[in-house]
């Protein structure tokens, strides 16, 4: 009858709740944006690459406050935030910003009925910026980073029956005393800079764990049918040992249990990932005790794939993957939507985006300047996309960023071209405090070991067009030995250092490359950002009352739009036949003022239907 009673009076509370909220703004939205509730907002399991059956969503309507940065605690809460939506967004159901003076507070409810022998882990995909978390009252941990997940061990702090967990975060965004990395977020937004995205902007979860548990898997699977597994026990500490089941179709076709917290096992005529056939292998990881009984147990998978490069026989180098040559064409990915930001709507809303660049003949994403949810990236190794994955940049382009520096940028005609830009005597790097490029660091790391087991991320960029770059070599040096099973592009269209495996040029609106720079010969050479060719769709339109612009000018017509990508396209092709190896279109979709996507923002529009997208990419010589 309690059981009862408490089911009636939540149900009651949550129908309160989802009366006070609705999507704020009257900006553009996409369809799947119609769709979202308080009751369906993010419900997938978030870590798709390891994962346990008992966890619960804590995402659904919450209650926040807004307060100066001084204040204690809040002592008014408002009862209508949409987590895991950003305060600033359409979704959130607040559609507000905050000052540089300002904090915001988060807090719910939940019910738990934890068990003796289990820890609870409270986990959180993405806050932006800098957070403190208590549970019950009781401070469970402080985490600073906007951009990737984090966990807390709340085990001690949670009880039978309801529980509170309440946050307090401050997003600096691009205070230029912070160094934060926060990609393309700025307060003044306008032309490339977006809205900021503050808070909880990404799914929160907790989950119920053995008291001896596997807190994280690191895999390797090579062409050669060699996994490698490793994993970090969390708990209660006592001897343990791995064991993994590869299974095809829900067969085993190999197993072994490795001494301590690693295996190395080999798949027989292992069928290999390639974006023409991502083939994943299903994972069953334990951990067992000394008598062989089972401790914990994890669902993962893994695709059998090498990242390479080689020298072809006019001395170019070029991408490979399994052994052979790649040509890498995809779009500039920013990942943000019209009513969530930095958070798709949607699982669905993915997959569709995805679909869309699959069926235009798109082999690759660059995802640029952000981090994405995990299951972005599950949702890429599925459908078979390589990933250049994009460090989130810092500062706010003051004495953070350092002047243009580039070889090519020496000649005399680009210098009569470009007077302002060439700055001879200033050094590649800016000079960050040593606390700044820890900061750098950890969530470079962090990245890192989160995006590790997906086959889809191939290249590890660090810089971009010299935003916040600083200590390149440095930085690079340290890459490649933490991961060298991928490629590093240490500063793509940025400030080029002797490291790493790319060198990476950006030219508007046309694609080029400076091949008479011998620099770049023991490179792979990409063109990492080109075209930018904009067109607008009437009624599909972020902010008409703000410049709304595309490279090169806006076209009179929509044949001339797709004329000039066409053009770009066949400039592409001529550029592979002399040695490139990849080219980047900018970009998937509008985002705000930009209007040089190939989809509109609001995802309603394709500006060139992926048919068409095929056809002329084909026609250029871009597919393989």
């Amino acid at each position: 009858m309690k059981f009862k009673l408490t089911a009636i009076i939540l149900f009651i509370s949550i129908t309160l709740f989802a009366q006070e909220w609705k999507p704020a703004g009257d900006k553009i939205k996409t369809r799947w944006a119609e769709t979202v509730t308080p009751e369906n907002a993010w419900k997938e399991y978030p870590r798709p690459q390891m994962v346990r059956p008992e966890w619960h969503s804590l995402n659904g309507l919450w209650e926040y406050a807004v307060t100066k940065n001084n204040t204690v605690k809040p002592e008014v809460w408002e009862k209508n935030i949409l987590v895991p939506f950003a305060l600033e967004t359409p979704l959130s159901g607040v559609g507000r910003r905050i000052e540089s003076n300002e904090v915001i507070w988060y807090k719910r409810s939940f019910e738990l009925s934890p068990k003796a022998n289990e820890r609870q882990l409270l986990n959180f995909e993405g806050v932006d910026y800098k957070c403190m978390v208590w549970v019950n009252g009781k401070l469970a941990g402080s985490h600073i980073g906007g951009n990737l997940p984090f966990s807390f061990d709340v085990t001690d702090l949670v009880k039978a029956g309801e529980n509170e967990v309440k946050l307090r975060v401050i997003d600096g965004t691009d205070d230029p005393d912070l160094y934060q990395l926060r990609g393309k977020q700025k307060r003044d937004n306008g032309g490339i800079w977006y809205t900021p995205s503050s808070g909880i902007w990404a799914p929160v979860w907790i989950e119920s764990v053995p008291k001896t548990y596997i807190q994280s898997v690191k895999l390797l699977a090579d062409m050669y049918g060699e996994l490698k597994a490793e994993a970090t026990i969390g708990g209660l500490q006592q001897k343990a040992q791995l064991q993994v089941t590869v299974l095809d179709n829900n067969q085993a076709v190999a197993q072994k249990k490795g001494e301590c917290n690693s295996v190395l096992l080999s798949v027989k005529n292992a069928k290999l990932w390639s974006p023409s056939s991502p083939k994943l292998y299903d994972l069953k990881i334990e951990l067992l005790d000394e008598d062989g009984n089972v401790l914990d147990v994890v669902s993962s998978y893994a695709g059998f794939r090498t990242v390479g490069k080689e020298c072809d026989a006019e001395g170019n180098w070029q991408f490979t993957l399994n052994g052979e040559k790649i040509f890498h064409l995809g779009p500039l990915d920013q990942g943000w939507w019209p009513e969530s930001f930095l958070l798709p709507p949607s699982d669905e809303a993915i997959v569709w985006e995805m679909d869309f660049l699959k069926k235009a003949g798109f082999n690759m994403i660059r995802k640029h300047k952000k981090a994405e949810i995990r299951r972005y990236y599950y949702h890429a190794d599925q459908m078979g996309f390589v990933i250049w994955q994009d460090q989130t940049s810092g500062g706010s382009g003051g004495s953070e960023w350092p002047k243009w520096k580039r070889p090519h940028m020496e000649r005399e005609d680009y210098v009569a071209e470009r007077p302002n830009q060439w700055h001879k005597g200033d050094p590649l790097d800016a000079d960050w405090p040593d606390w700044a490029h820890e900061l750098y660091k950890n969530e470079l790391k962090t990245m890192i070991d989160v995006l590790y087991n997906h086959p889809s991320v191939v290249v590890w960029t660090t810089f971009n067009e010299r935003w916040g770059q600083h200590r390149s070599m440095e930085v690079g040096n340290w890459v490649e030995a933490y991961d060298p099973s991928r490629l590093l592009n240490i500063a793509s269209g940025g400030n080029f250092v002797e490291v790493g495996d790319i060198a990476d040029q950006h030219e508007y609106p046309h694609p080029n490359y400076p091949l008479d720079v011998p620099l770049y010969n023991d490179y792979i050479k990409v063109v990492g950002e080109f075209g930018g060719h904009g067109w607008a769709e009437k009624g599909h339109i972020w902010d008409t009352s703000k410049r709304n612009w595309g490279y090169g000018g806006m076209p009179k017509t929509k044949e001339e739009y797709i004329e000039r990508y066409t053009e770009s396209c066949r400039i592409l092709g001529e550029l592979r036949k002399k040695g490139i190896s990849g080219g980047v279109y900018t970009q998937t979709t509008d985002v705000e003022g930009e209007l040089n996507g190939l989809i509109t923002y609001d995802r309603e529009v394709m500006k060139i239907s992926p048919e068409k997208l095929y056809e002329i990419h084909k026609k250029a010589g871009l597919l393989d």
